[in-house]
């Protein structure tokens, strides 16, 4: 007689699509039922999916077939059969809608892109704003809660240019530099998202109400963990890494060698994202994390030309994704991700892109046409790559997408 656990096996071909409809609140409760299950993190939530073939088959599985999943003692099953069907779904999606936070899994097409690319990305995003396509252009800014003047000045400058030239600014909300880096992106009037140690039932530090009120209506608040959960020790370096996987680089400004804002920067580099550090006063105990990164290769960065400059790979990256996602989004009668009067435009942008038509012009005949300096030129034309606005050919050449 053929076993039980044999009869069952699962089926361990099936893929997820990310890009399939919006879930509906019936899917999202499934998904809930397991994210809410003792001794279900990312990772073995990844694990049951990937083993399964997907949530429903997960949340069927018998202690006995979930002991067959590397890594997954019988301790471990036995807690998760018996609190996956307990959880309290309906009050957590009650309390989602009471307080205008959605909740993304990682089957939602508007689950983020880049994050769904780290290795272990969320299987539950809460989000109380709104995530949009521009957010695939973040840059992550961290540093110290006891940040100096200098520290907080530079976080806040370098958040207000990054965030006037269409960047997407992340960070952390916690005191210091991370509220420096939010307001820097306010004032600029651009995108900032926050990403909480705790649940969006709480605010931390509860100082910080009113600075989250407002990257609300310009942006987003994000966390993976429950609504109600409180803020612990143990869970901001979890944070970290939807940080760095929201962001394409992670700037730190001032930090210890032992920091939070270090652990974010080892997080983005096992990401394959671009690290970047502020230098600061050598007998200043912040300025020893930047320090440190940039021995260790890091960029140094003193003005946005410096970042643009670190990510210029980038545009690479768009151009091998350009035509994909163009069609995708004409197909579904959406507008590119890619198009540039998707994104505000600065100026100089505004007039270079102007001189641009699909035939190659020089970068020398971009500096004539707009009279602008050729720094201005040179720094525009990396910021419309990032922006997908423009592409580069060989010789110093560029034309329009």
């Amino acid at each position: 007689m053929q076993r039980d656990d044999q009869a069952h096996k699962p089926s361990h071909d099936k893929t997820t699509d990310p890009a399939q409809a919006p879930l509906t609140r019936q899917q999202k409760a499934k998904w809930l039922r397991l994210h809410l299950a003792d001794q279900v993190g990312s990772k073995t939530f990844a694990k049951l999916l990937k083993y399964f073939g997907g949530i429903d088959e997960v949340l069927n599985a018998p202690t006995g077939h979930l002991v067959s999943v590397p890594g997954i003692g019988r301790k471990t099953a036995e807690a998760i059969v018996r609190t996956r069907d307990n959880a309290d779904v309906e009050s957590e999606l009650s309390l989602a809608e009471q307080l205008g936070i959605d909740i993304l899994t990682l089957h939602c097409p508007t689950y983020p892109k880049l994050l769904l690319q780290i290795p272990d990305p969320p299987p539950i995003l809460y989000v109380k704003g709104e995530l949009t396509r521009r957010d695939s252009l973040a840059v992550a800014l961290v540093g110290s809660r006891n940040a100096s003047h200098y520290g907080q000045e530079q976080a806040s400058r370098l958040a207000h240019l990054l965030a006037a030239a269409g960047f997407t600014v992340v960070s952390g909300l916690a005191r210091g530099i991370d509220a420096a880096a939010h307001r820097g992106a306010l004032a600029a009037e651009g995108r900032t998202i926050a990403v909480q140690g705790c649940g969006l039932g709480n605010i931390y530090p509860p100082e910080h109400n009113d600075l989250a009120d407002q990257i609300v209506r310009q942006g987003a608040l994000v966390s993976e963990l429950p609504i109600r959960f409180e803020p612990l020790a143990s869970t901001f370096p979890m944070r970290n890494r939807i940080i760095a996987g929201l962001s394409l680089g992670t700037i730190v400004v001032e930090a210890r060698p032992r920091s939070g804002a270090l652990i974010t920067a080892r997080l983005a580099v096992e990401q394959d994202r671009d690290v970047m550090a502020v230098p600061g006063r050598v007998d200043s105990p912040g300025s020893a994390g930047p320090h440190l990164l940039i021995k260790e290769g890091a960029k140094l960065v003193e003005r946005i030309e410096d970042v643009l400059e670190c990510l210029g790979q980038v545009g690479q990256i768009l151009d091998e994704h350009a035509q994909q996602t163009t069609a995708n989004a004409q197909n579904k009668n959406e507008p590119s991700l890619f198009d540039a009067a998707a994104l505000p435009l600065t100026e100089p942008e505004q007039a270079i892109l102007a001189q641009l038509d699909h035939e190659p012009v020089h970068v020398d005949q971009l500096v004539t046409r707009t009279n602008l300096p050729a720094s201005a030129v040179n720094a525009t034309v990396m910021s419309l790559q990032l922006k997908g606005a423009i592409k580069q050919l060989p010789g110093n050449y560029f034309k329009r997408r």
